[in-house]
Parts: structure tokens; sequence; C-alpha cells
């Protein structure tokens, strides 16, 4: 983070914060705006643009703006050496399912040559990707615990003494689920079959934002929050300290939730789920509140 953003997270942190939607107490002043709402989606392109038309038909105006693209970064050979022996396969993500598959037809032949293979998905979209390319039988949490920490309670990961796991993911992605696993003595390795390229936004993105009235922002990630902090403090004065106090923030787990937070973040709902049709229901009850 510049120092610029460090600044103004210090000087906004000491504004008193509101609690989630599971706060009761808050949650009418939290939700309650004289403005309709004008939503800034900012995850990948395929997954915004699926949460945008969802919002298009509930008359909710939206913006898309992807922080980052894919791109494949696993060889073949990579991949295909690290399932030859593994017991549990774990994908964080479509564009994990995706790549991976791109990269080697190898997830159905796998399943063929060892059956008894456990394949799990962090979230419905990712479950419904592996289905697609026909893993039939794959296993993922609840919509409203569609994140690691979901994940990791299933019944199925209880015990994994022993297990070699998997997991399927972007470059420098989270170490959560790994370090529990093994904490819980599975043996886990990576394939990291996709990567990150961030995109260079307009130097005058957050004026461009202010002009279309923008005042709510999806998160669906920490990577995704700290870069967009990170534009909007390094591309407006924002003397007003709109971003922080006035913009509602929605984010998709807990974690994300304090890391905003502490970032000075004053207006943040966390949704519990990266769902986008939970995503989109949240920001109805907003809307009509």
């Amino acid at each position: 983070m510049t120092k610029k953003a460090k600044t103004i997270a210090r000087n906004i942190a000491k504004t008193p914060q509101v609690n989630s939607l599971e706060a009761s107490a808050h949650e009418s002043f939290l939700l309650t705006s004289s403005k309709p709402l004008k939503v800034l989606i900012t995850r990948p392109e395929a997954k915004a643009q699926q949460l945008a038309s969802l919002l298009n038909e509930q008359d909710i105006t939206n913006t898309c703006q992807a922080l980052f693209d894919y791109q494949a970064y696993a060889s073949t050979q990579e991949t295909n050496t690290a399932l030859k022996s593994a017991d549990i396969l774990i994908f964080v993500s479509v564009a994990a399912v995706e790549f991976a598959h791109a990269s080697s037809p190898f997830l159905v032949n796998s399943l063929r040559q060892k059956p008894l293979q456990l394949f799990f998905a962090v979230g419905n979209a990712t479950k419904q990707a592996l289905m697609a390319i026909g893993i039939t039988q794959v296993l993922a949490p609840p919509p409203q615990q569609e994140h690691s920490e979901g994940l990791l309670s299933l019944a199925e990961l209880a015990d994994v003494n022993d297990k070699k796991v998997v997991i399927f993911r972007g470059n420098g992605g989270r170490e959560h689920i790994a370090n529990n696993l093994i904490q819980r003595g599975a043996k886990v390795n990576y394939v990291e079959s996709y990567q990150r390229v961030w995109r260079t936004l307009p130097i005058n993105i957050a004026q461009q934002w202010r002009a279309q009235q923008i005042n709510c922002i999806v998160i669906t990630s920490n990577d995704i929050l700290l870069a967009l902090i990170k534009y909007l403090a390094s591309t407006t004065e924002n003397t007003d300290n709109y971003w922080q106090t006035q913009c509602l923030w929605l984010v998709v787990s807990d974690r994300i939730e304090k890391s905003a937070k502490a970032l000075g973040l004053t207006r943040v709902i966390n949704a519990h789920s990266a769902s986008s049709q939970i995503l989109c229901e949240t920001l109805q009850k907003i809307s009509y509140s």
C-alpha cells in the first residue's frame, strides 16, 4: 500500500465502525440511503457480468470494472505429476478448474483411474465447472459458507491423516486451506493452474466513479480490496473521505470484512458468500431499505 493510502487508513481508523448485517443495532442506519443504489462490481470479468445481469433484472444500476485478468500458469507435466498419487483434489475457483483442464484434460481420466479420489470445490460455481467437464461427484460447502472456512468445515475433510491432497489455485494464493489440512495430518501440494495479471486503470478512475455516483462497491477477495484501496488513494485527493465513510462496501467473508474495517472503511456489509445470487439478494435488501 502506498504511503498516502496508509495515511488515509490511519486518519479514518478513528471513525466509529459499523457492524455487518448480523448486527441489528446498527443495521437500519447502515442500510438507509436517500439515493438509489449504484454498484461497482470489481470481481473478474465473467463473474462480474453474471452479477451485473442479475442486478439488471432488479433494475439496480451497476458498473463492472475487473481489476485483473487470468492467464495460464502451470504446465501440463506439472499438473499430471501432481495428480498421480492424489487422494483428494481441491479446487478454489472456476478459473482453477478451467485452466487446469485446458492444460490437459486429465480430470476425467484421473477419476476413471482412481475412482476413490475425492473432489472438492470451494463453492457451487466451482462445483458446476467441475461437473461441466465430467466430474459428477463433487463436494462443496452450502451457499452461505462458500469460502475456505466453509470448505474446511465439511465432514469429509475432518480426517485426512496421511492423505495426499492437491489444491488447484492461482499463483500466490492464500495458505489457509493447506495449513489447516497439514495440521490435520495431510500431505499437501499445489497446482497453480493460472495467474492474475493486474490491469492498469486510468489515473482518473476514482473521479469517473464519483461522476457515476457509485455508492456501493462489491469486493470478493482481500487482494481486490487492497488493490482498490491503493487505486483510490493514488488517483484522488479524497478530501471528504467519501470512499471510507460514505460509500457502502459489500464483502463476502469475515476475513475481508476485518481487513476492510482495519483499512478504515466504516460502512461494511458481509454477505458471507461469493455467490452471485446471494450477492444480488443482499443488494436487493439494501436497495429496498
